[in-house]
C-alpha cells in the first residue's frame, strides 16, 4: 500500500512568522512592564530606606551640643549630606523629606537635592532644590498640584522657614482683587522688576538652568539688585515618565520661626495647614 505525505497547511509559514513576532512583542511587553514596576515601585522602597538613614543621621547631628550662638552653618557640606527638612502641609502630615547637598543621581536617589552655589534656607537669593517625580522616592511627584500661597516649610537646626508659592501667571493681573484677601497669602504678591517674570509655576526646557539663578531667568541680574528677594525653587522632570521638560515651582519666604531651646517640640502653625 502506498502512502501519501501530508500536505502542509496553506499559509502555515506565514502563521509561524506572525506567531513568532507576537511572542517577541509579548516578551518585550513583559520586560517593559517589569522595568516600569521596578522604576516606579521597587526603587521607591530602596529610596525610602536611604531617606530614613539620611534623616536619622541628620537627627543625630542636630542632637549634638548646640552652637552657643545658635548660628546656622552650611559651609563645607559634603555631597549627599543632609542639612534640612522639607514639609508641604497640603500634601499631608506625613510629607517630610530630608534635603541633601548636591544633585548627582546618587544623591537624588536618597531624596531632594540642593543645587550647589545657590542660597541656603533663609538666605537672600534662590534656595533651589531638585527631586524625582516618578520612582526613587518621588518626592516631587505632585508638585504640579501646588497652588499659589501653599506653604513649603523648611526646618534647619535652629529655625523654621516658611515659603509660599508665588502667584501663577494667570493670577498676576487680578491678584489684588482675588487671592490677596486670603489670610494664607499674607506676604505673597507678584514681584516687581527684575523679578516680574518669576511666577509660581512654569514649564521650561532642560537647558534653562537660569531658573535657579538668584533672580530666576536673569543670571547676573543679582549684581544690580539692592536687596535680593529670598526665594525657594523646586525643579523636577515633566511630564511624568519623561525628562523632556522641567516643571518649576517658585516660592517666596514670608516668615521665619526661631526654635525655642526651652521648648524644642514647638512647631510652626503652618504645619497644620490643609488643602
Amino acid at each position: 500500500m502506498s502512502t501519501v505525505a501530508p500536505t502542509a497547511p496553506e499559509g502555515g509559514g506565514a502563521r509561524s512568522v506572525v506567531r513568532g513576532v507576537g511572542e517577541v512583542f509579548i516578551t518585550l511587553g513583559l520586560v517593559i512592564l517589569l522595568f516600569v514596576v521596578y522604576e516606579v515601585y521597587v526603587t521607591d522602597i530602596f529610596s525610602a530606606a536611604k531617606q530614613r538613614e539620611a534623616t536619622s543621621a541628620l537627627d543625630d547631628r542636630w542632637g549634638t551640643p548646640a552652637d552657643p550662638e545658635r548660628v546656622e552653618r552650611f559651609d563645607g557640606l559634603d555631597e549627599g549630606a543632609g542639612f534640612a527638612k522639607m514639609f508641604i502641609p497640603t500634601f499631608g502630615a506625613d510629607y517630610s523629606f530630608t534635603i541633601l547637598e548636591g544633585i548627582t543621581e546618587k544623591t537624588l536617589e536618597i531624596g531632594p537635592g540642593h543645587y550647589p552655589d545657590t542660597a541656603y534656607p533663609g538666605e537672600p537669593g534662590n534656595f533651589a532644590v531638585a527631586g524625582h517625580r516618578v520612582g526613587k522616592g518621588a518626592p516631587f511627584n505632585d508638585i504640579d498640584l501646588l497652588n499659589s500661597c501653599d506653604a513649603i516649610v523648611v526646618e534647619t537646626r535652629y529655625n523654621w522657614f516658611v515659603y509660599r508659592v508665588l502667584p501663577k501667571a494667570d493670577e498676576v493681573a487680578d491678584w489684588a482683587g482675588t487671592r490677596a484677601a486670603d489670610p494664607r497669602c499674607v506676604g505673597v504678591s507678584p514681584l516687581g522688576a527684575p523679578y516680574d517674570k518669576v511666577v509660581g509655576q512654569r514649564i521650561v526646557s532642560p537647558g534653562q538652568g537660569e531658573v535657579v539663578a538668584p533672580v530666576p531667568g536673569l543670571p547676573g541680574a543679582e549684581n544690580s539688585v539692592g536687596e535680593q528677594v529670598t526665594l525657594m525653587t523646586l525643579t523636577t522632570c515633566h511630564p511624568r515618565f519623561s525628562d523632556r521638560e522641567r516643571l518649576i515651582v517658585h516660592a517666596v519666604m514670608v516668615k521665619q520661626w526661631e526654635k525655642d531651646p526651652n521648648n524644642p517640640g514647638a512647631l510652626p502653625p503652618e504645619l497644620k495647614e490643609t488643602v
